[in-house]
This record gives structure tokens, sequence and C-alpha cells, in this order.
């Protein structure tokens, strides 16, 4: 029988996952369409590899099995899962149709609303994924600017500008890897030293799990309109979420240049540039950024649904509050328990679970932790992802399961044996590094 939410659960029965696995197998590269959702972010053997069904807070496996999630789709679903007030809107626009021939009008009035949250929105572009939209920043920028240099911190998608810096770089000619390269975040003499006079933009995540320091942020800003060197904030996970403003007014710093797509639409696939008049019209004649389904109506509507929810019940402010119970929550028991080696941070709406090698690999220590919370129901990958559908007793409950997860993990490191306790391949590192790699020296 599929297991549901409780504590006593033994480990899923992972059947069907394991057989459509195999037989994606040398048919899909890397098994996966999103790295995050992929097999090797998971204890591989023991873990759920697809999820069927979603409703609020909770997925079930394609066995049946039943989970609280705080991966949230990997950012995307910032109200929750099968959302009444969305997909009312999606259903209705569904009914008159998708992607047309002609402009429709919902580009006009997503963009009017983007204007009236977003600081910077003087105009405002759609496209469908977080990296085409990066990437049209960053072709505005050299064009404004005549420069060909980009300088950045975070990540930033798939497109050979920014993987050039990154360990997965084959196929990107050494022309590109030479103009991108990437700066420490907190450490403002970093930046300093890496921009010349070719740079055009400096594009950054204004915050991942850090918290700026020192006004490094606004040092950021200042050193960009010193240099004449257009400022991108790349938004996929502040934007709506940190504020409905996003970091741009949390931190009352305007970008030039700023792009978003991740809780805008509650799960449509959509993603938004927004930026000053000056640069964002030479997309008019200047640079060609266009998509067959940059005004499909359905993620528009989505949109439109979604914002009008997320200001009408205060959704960021919600967040914040329901991630700050889990985040402090986790370290309360960690302390407890004496455990120094692992602790929650970040901004609680979206806060990272981490552990010190100096108690083993980190690895492992997470894919303990992360098998004993899946056995308990809780969908986990080191991260609270937290939406308006996380409810007092999903946290309540989660933290019942950590206080049962983590005398298991400080046994482990007492009795040193963590990976023989696991159930599969421990989780994989990803390729994603942001510090101290592919740094650009001075010049």
């Amino acid at each position: 029988m599929p297991n549901k939410i409780d504590l006593n659960n033994d480990y899923p029965v992972i059947e069907k996952s394991e057989e459509l696995y195999k037989r994606s197998l040398g048919l899909i590269p890397s098994n996966t369409q999103t790295l995050a959702k992929g097999p090797t972010q998971y204890v591989n053997g023991m873990a759920p590899k697809y999820l069927v069904k979603g409703k609020g807070s909770h997925v079930w496996d394609v066995d049946g099995n039943e989970y609280i999630d705080y991966n949230m789709g990997i950012g995307p679903l910032s109200l929750g899962y099968a959302y009444d007030k969305v997909d009312e809107a999606v259903k209705k626009q569904l009914k008159d149709g998708i992607t047309f021939s002609l402009v429709h009008p919902l580009e006009v009035e997503v963009a009017e609303i983007i204007r009236n949250i977003i600081p910077n929105a003087e105009m405002v572009r759609y496209s469908k994924t977080g990296a085409d939209v990066t990437s049209a920043a960053v072709r505005l920028a050299r064009a404004y600017t005549g420069k060909n240099k980009i300088l950045c911190c975070g990540y930033h998608g798939w497109h050979d500008w920014y993987v050039s810096v990154t360990a997965r770089n084959h196929g990107i000619p050494e022309a590109v890897q030479a103009i991108t390269y990437t700066f420490d975040y907190n450490n403002i003499d970093s930046l300093k030293d890496s921009i010349d006079d070719d740079v055009a933009a400096v594009i950054l995540e204004p915050v991942v799990f850090q918290e700026p320091k020192d006004n490094f942020l606004h040092k950021v800003a200042d050193l960009c309109n010193e240099k004449n060197v257009i400022l991108i904030f790349d938004e996929m996970w502040t934007g709506f979420r940190m504020a409905l403003g996003g970091a741009q007014e949390y931190f009352g710093i305007t970008p030039d240049l700023a792009t978003y797509s991740k809780a805008v639409a509650n799960g449509m696939p959509i993603s938004i540039l927004t930026g000053k008049k000056e640069i964002m019209q030479l997309a008019d004649e200047d640079i060609f950024f266009y998509t067959t389904f940059g005004g499909e109506a359905l993620s528009l509507a989505a949109v439109k649904a979604t914002i009008a929810e997320m200001k009408e019940r205060n959704v960021p402010a919600y967040l914040d509050k329901q991630g700050a119970k889990l985040k402090e929550g986790y370290n309360k028991i960690a302390e407890e328990l004496g455990i120094d080696y692992t602790k929650a941070s970040g901004y609680n709406w979206r806060s990272i679970v981490t552990f010190d090698a100096k108690a083993g690999d980190p690895l492992i220590l997470k894919s303990l932790v992360q098998q004993e919370m899946i056995k308990r129901g809780v969908l986990w990958g080191g991260f609270h992802n937290m939406s308006f559908s996380h409810t007092d007793e999903d946290i309540e409950y989660t933290l019942n399961a950590y206080e049962q997860a983590l005398p298991i993990l400080k046994k482990a490191v007492e009795e040193n044996n963590a990976k023989v306790l696991l159930r599969g391949k421990p989780v994989q590192p990803v390729f994603r590094k942001t510090e101290n790699f592919n740094m650009k020296p001075r010049h």
C-alpha cells in the first residue's frame, strides 16, 4: 500500500519509478529535463523519481506515495500545486485559445501590471525560460554600451555566455569563454579587480542564500554607475518572493535591467525582462529577441492571476513567516542534539540545510537525512522553498520528522557509518560554482 504522510512509514515502494527510469536510460540524456529534478539529486534506488500529481504543498509519485514538497517545482510553485484561482484563469483562457496569429491583449495588460510592481520596469518583454531573458539582457547591455565582456555572480541558465564559466563548458568556443568571468559575492574588491574598459554588464543574483554585507549590493550599483557598466539583477528566485517587487524593492536599488521567471506564474512557463526604456528600446530594431511562444496566453493569464493573489494575500510576508518557523525549528533541533555540523541558513522564504565536512562527506550526510525524510513523507532536497500552501500543520509535521531524522544522523556521524546506512546511491554534486571560478585577473 502506498505511503501516506506518516512518521511511521517504511521506505517507499518505488517500482513504477524504477521501471520508468530504466526506460529512460539511453533515451533521455541525464534522464531529466531539469538537473535539479533528476535522479542524481536524490538517493538513487530509494527515492521516488517521477511525480504525477500535486495539490497545495503535497505531491504524489507514480507509485502513489504522498509527500510534503519543499522543492515546489524547483521554485515556480509560489502559491502551490493546482491552486484554484490560477487554474481557473488558465482554464478560462484555454477555452478561447493558447497561441494566436496576432498579439493578445494579455501582453499589454500584464506588462502594465509588471510596470506598477517592478521599480525598473519602464518596458517589459516576455519569453519562456530564465536563460532566455538573461541572455537577452546581456545582448542589450552589449548593444547599448558597445562593449563585450560580462561579469557574473550566481547561476544564470544554460546559454553559452554563462555556461562558459562553469565546468560544463564543452562545445563553447574559446572566444566566447574569453569574455565572461565571475566575481565573488560580498567581495567588492573581486569586482573592482575584474572591471576593465570592455565590460558591458555586471549580472548577479541579488541574493542566493547569503545576505549582502557592508552594503555590498549598493556598492555594486555605485561601481557600475561609475564605470558606465550595465547592472542586471537576475531575480529568478528573489522576484515576487522576497517582496512583490523583488530585490529591487527590498533593497531599494534600481538596476538597469532585471529578469524574472520562477514565482510569477505558479508553474506556467514564462520569463520576464524588465528595464529602463533607453536600453530596452534597442529591442525594437537594434537587437533581435523574438520567440513564437513569447505571447502564449495561458501563461500570461496565470501571471495575472498569480500576481493578483500575491497582492491580495500578501504572499511574500506569509512565505517569510512560515519559512522562519522551519529554519529556526531545524536549527533548534540540531542545537538541542548538540550537533554543530548542520544548520539551516539563508532567507526565510528559501533556506538551505548544509553539512560541515568536519563530520564527514557533506553529500553522504545530506543523502542520509534525505532518505529518512522521504521515508517519513517529506520530499526533501536540502532546501525549504516555501509556498503559500505550506500550512502550520505541514511545518509542524516536518519538524517532527526532523526530530526523528537528525538523531539518526548524529548516531551515524558518531559511528562513522552514514554511507553504510544509505539504501541507494548518494546525492551527486552539481556543476554550479559561483566563487573563485574563472576569476578575471586585474589588467
